[in-house]
């Protein structure tokens, strides 16, 4: 197999510009070299080939929020690895660990031409841990990796309440005040840290090493020498797992549905000077102005289906068109597996008939959701520098009876459909 691909004569929808235009694509070593009307050389000669002409190539589809991997197709509590039930706050916890790649649903995603996912823990706990973006292609989740850790999950709403209102979190109240009760302490403990003069970036082990005092001196560095190791915190999991929120490196991926509890997630986010993503965002029509005001990026769904609790009344397709209009970045999501992630387009689609454009629509599932989940520079939309994912059809992607002809993943065909 050659290192360069190219896909000749396509006509690019690249997800930056509105009108799309017919160019040919070089993918070298699994980034896109270059685009150009008609692209000629020796390189050219030695690629692989993909006769595009009279065909659609899209960005990669992206879901800026599921749970795909962490819950398993057909295997009940085997894999429900998605929620914990035991501790309210488990910022420690890290999506990546339990992601299982061998499950089929990453194939299926392929064959709907999603190719990277926002993954993580779901909505039981208050704060759940940290979420991971990944290429849907591949057998272990270490290579799939585009970000380790994209954001800090935490719940508002009837979730947390229902999985904890036996252990002390039976109202809205006290699900806030157990968010800003661990966030509060997360900047008491990065404040004892600095007093100690303990540089940033240490990680868990270099942590242990000095409260322990076990490094000799020939083991220090010169920043290790200015620790004051009597003014150092005792090492704390979640306390750690924090840090990169209050200190503004990783955004709050809040889980909210119901309008009071969006605005509650965006003013503990100011309260304490942190970033924040709103996903869900079921009550958004209801308070769109606002929202744009506010600037915090906001996703939308899963919008199929019944609404099986009160605050999912007002869900509906409706409503990334009304935030798209007021000005907000949209992101349309599945939250896989409540709607399967081959469906992503298609919910797009659902959202085009209920007013989106069909522009605002292919953003929301490619640089918006790429912009989401802090990733835009590697995925999102065509351009040269960034990764060879494209999907190519045959048909608007976002019609019920799409053909997806080809999905690629880092410039290999990790799907090719039956031609029609």
């Amino acid at each position: 197999m050659s290192n360069y691909l190219l896909i000749k004569q396509g006509t690019i929808h690249n997800a930056i510009e509105e009108e799309p235009f017919v160019a040919d694509i070089l993918v070298e070593n699994g980034k896109i070299k270059k685009i150009a009307p008609v692209l000629e050389g020796k390189i050219i000669n030695d690629a692989d080939v993909i006769d595009a002409t009279g065909i659609d190539v899209y960005p990669g589809f992206v879901d800026a929020h599921c749970h795909m991997g962490l819950d398993g197709y057909a295997t009940g509590f085997a894999g429900e690895d998605y929620n914990e039930s035991g501790d309210p706050v488990t910022p420690q916890l890290s999506a990546v660990d339990a992601v299982n790649p061998q499950d089929e649903t990453f194939q299926m995603a392929r064959e709907g031409g999603v190719t990277c996912v926002c993954t993580g823990p779901g909505s039981s706990n208050v704060i759940g841990g940290t979420f991971c973006a990944i290429k849907t292609y591949g057998k272990r989740v270490d290579d799939m990796l585009v970000k380790e850790k994209t954001a800090m999950k935490i719940a508002f709403g009837e979730n947390p309440k229902n999985c904890y209102k036996e252990k002390g979190v039976y109202s809205r109240m006290s699900v806030a005040a157990k968010l800003r009760e661990a966030l509060t302490k997360a900047k008491i403990y990065d404040t004892k840290l600095h007093a100690a003069g303990c540089p940033e970036g240490w990680n868990e082990l270099e942590m242990e090493q000095a409260q322990e005092q076990v490094m000799d001196d020939s083991q220090k560095t010169d920043a290790d020498r200015k620790v004051d190791f009597s003014k150092m915190p005792a090492y704390d999991a979640k306390m750690e797992a924090l840090l990169p929120v209050i200190r503004g490196e990783m955004p709050l991926k809040a889980h909210a549905h119901r309008a009071d509890d969006i605005y509650t997630a965006i003013r503990i986010a100011k309260e304490f000077h942190v970033d924040l993503r709103i996903d869900h965002t079921t009550d958004g029509a209801l308070i769109a102005d606002d929202l744009a005001k506010e600037g915090f990026p906001v996703a939308v769904g899963p919008s199929f289906g019944h609404a099986t609790k009160y605050e999912l009344r007002h869900k509906g397709f409706h409503t990334p068109a009304a935030l798209a209009k007021a000005g907000c970045q949209v992101s349309i999501i599945t939250d896989s597996p409540v709607i399967e992630e081959r469906y992503l387009a298609l919910c797009a689609g659902r959202a085009v008939f209920n007013g989106l454009s069909e522009f605002d629509a292919l953003k929301a599932i490619t640089i918006n959701a790429a912009k989401h989940i802090g990733i835009e520079d590697r995925v999102g939309s065509i351009e040269a520098g960034k990764d060879a994912d494209f999907v190519l059809t045959g048909e608007n992607p976002f019609a019920v009876d799409t053909h997806i002809l080809y999905t690629i993943i880092d410039g290999n065909v990790v799907y090719e459909g039956e031609k029609a």
